[in-house]
């Protein structure tokens, strides 16, 4: 029996994906039978993973295509299942991560007049009148399959769109009835579906963004995500060491820029005050950053000249966005670096100006190295982040990947952690805090050989659904390390909440609704759920051995390890 089920599994196959991430309902039936019939007679498909939630689904959809660029697939229930997908489907489409979504719909039949006409209560209550809207502003496509006779073109079209810059989420839909169909064999040539190539820079912008950045006195490439292509990173240090250009990374989704390397003048989150090297600059290319500042607490100074280069330099899907730039350039970075790069030897550089610009930026990175090293102090009593991320840092190694979702501890992490290798650090690239669990199991089975570390604040591992994360995790035998740092209650809207109204009645109370104290008791939440090691530290002598035992058990016995590190109260 040939239906449109089994065409649906085949597309998949035929457009590289490795998994499918699955929530099944009673929308799923033929589906289901098309799984259970490829796998009797031994038919390629891809392997099906059981997620009980769904936004744990797509997160580890999100993090496997953020390790290989290859999107995977997650099937949820109708409307319901849509709309537990949750801040993840905000996180895919910030992050502009490729992913494959398809749901069910209710059936729109009730008398029997097709195979799968409804028969259960439920299919009255989930029917709705558009779908495809709860999730249509945050897709690159949306799309409903009626029959399975082109099914196969709207997959192949579907995965274009989502691996076509910039990259992202797309949502398909199919009724029982669709999905039923019988018929003969789908055919579609997947090779004819390819993503569109990278757009280079055009002649006119290689010419001018040289020359500016030749002829500046502190020439400055502000930057978030030009990481997420680790070809562009070497592009990027080529350009920068011959012109002696210094690089900050703004709220850095990735590894952007080697942290040991001279010219690297570190990263900039919601930090209160001005950024030095922003405010010192004459000229400031903006390369991959969705907030490269923000003006209310840190911008260039007056006159700086600004140049934007970026797949989406308009970000139009931001209703309000703007950076005062003089040119921006629609092209793909790692294109644009490599014009650039072969450029270089056609421009008149004056050997003196740029020894003084690498010189100035390698005394400022050697300041910030000092002062890193100092936070870095064993504390004598409470366990500082700086300290616990530095103790990750020197345990893990430089070749493990980290995913970090520590939110106010963002900074700490990215500055201590202190990666030098394009790939082994990430954030959800989004707002919507849960996304570290599932990712790091996404990245698991991308990586089986890798270590995955996730470090995450309290309330982003209570977002996560744990239960689920590591019922998972033993299931399919993908073991992390998961760290929280736990300072018991969230940080951020305190911060918030202190920075528009510092001597408001919220700066005195006592309790503003933000606190878990007393918490959870996290790691046994993973115990429980997936056998995982747990641990509890709450003091500075216990850390380092404590990482050193939870890595054992991860990479030795193939267990996840949860270590609830008690950090200083909120």
């Amino acid at each position: 029996m040939y239906t449109a089920s089994t065409a649906l599994l085949e597309a998949l196959q035929e457009a590289g994906v490795s998994y499918i991430f699955a929530n099944f309902g009673s929308d799923h039936p033929a589906l289901i039978e098309a799984i259970a019939e490829a796998r009797a007679h031994a038919r390629a498909i891809p392997s099906v993973i059981t997620c009980p939630s769904e936004m744990v689904a797509l997160s580890c959809a999100h993090g496997y295509a953020q390790l290989t660029g290859r999107a995977q697939a997650v099937v949820v229930h109708v409307e319901c299942g849509t709309q537990s997908l949750g801040g993840a489907v905000h996180n895919a489409a910030r992050g502009r991560i490729p992913v494959f979504i398809f749901a069910g719909l209710s059936p729109f039949t009730q008398e029997g007049e097709l195979p799968g006409s409804r028969n259960e209560f439920i299919q009255w209550i989930q029917d709705v009148h558009d779908q495809r809207g709860i999730v249509r502003q945050y897709m690159k496509y949306d799309n409903e399959l009626r029959t399975g006779r082109n099914l196969k073109q709207i997959v192949h079209r579907a995965m274009q769109i989502a691996h076509s810059a910039p990259k992202g989420p797309v949502y398909v839909v199919g009724a029982r009835e669709v999905m039923e169909e019988e018929g003969e064999q789908a055919i579609a040539d997947p090779s004819v579906w390819q993503p569109i190539a990278p757009v280079p820079l055009p002649a006119e912008g290689v010419e001018l963004i040289l020359g500016e950045l030749g002829r500046a006195r502190r020439p400055l490439v502000v930057t978030s995500y030009i990481g997420r292509n680790p070809a562009a990173v070497d592009e990027l240090v080529r350009l920068c060491r011959r012109l002696g250009v210094g690089v900050l990374e703004s709220v850095p989704n990735y590894v952007n820029y080697p942290h040991d390397d001279e010219l690297y003048q570190g990263n900039h989150w919601n930090h209160p005050f001005q950024n030095a090297a922003l405010g010192a600059a004459d000229v400031i290319l903006v390369i991959d950053s969705d907030v490269p500042w923000i003006p209310t607490v840190s911008k260039p100074g007056p006159g700086a000249a600004i140049y934007s280069l970026d797949v989406d330099p308009l970000k139009q899907s931001m209703p309000l966005w703007y950076i005062g730039a003089r040119r921006s350039f629609q092209a793909d970075a790692g294109t644009a670096l490599r014009q650039m790069n072969a450029n270089l030897d056609r421009i008149a550089l004056d050997g003196r100006a740029v020894e003084r610009r690498r010189r100035h930026y390698a005394k400022e990175h050697r300041a910030r190295v000092a002062q890193l090293v100092d936070r870095e102090t064993a504390p004598d009593r409470a366990i500082s982040p700086e300290y616990l991320t530095a103790c990750v840092r020197r345990q893990v190694g430089p070749e493990a990947i980290v995913l970090s979702e520590g939110i106010t501890n963002y900074p700490a992490i990215c500055d201590h952690m202190a990666r030098t290798r394009p790939g082994t650090l990430f954030t959800s690239g989004g707002g919507s805090l849960g996304w570290n669990g599932g990712a790091a199991i996404g990245m698991k089975l991308a990586a089986p050989d890798k270590t995955i570390v996730a470090l995450t604040g309290d309330g982003s591992y209570m977002f996560s659904a744990p239960s689920t994360v590591h019922w998972m995790g033993r299931r399919y035998r993908t073991p992390f390390l998961q760290i929280v740092y736990n300072n018991r209650g969230w940080k951020a809207p305190k911060f918030s909440a202190l920075a528009v109204h510092p001597h408001g009645y919220a700066s005195r109370a006592e309790d503003i609704g933000v606190g878990f104290d007393p918490p959870p008791d996290y790691s046994v939440i993973a115990a429980a759920a997936g056998g995982a090691f747990a641990r509890v530290i709450k003091r500075p002598e216990e850390v380092e051995e404590g990482i050193a035992q939870a890595l054992c058990i991860v990479r030795e016995e193939g267990r996840c390890a949860v270590l609830d590190v008690w950090l200083p109260p909120l």
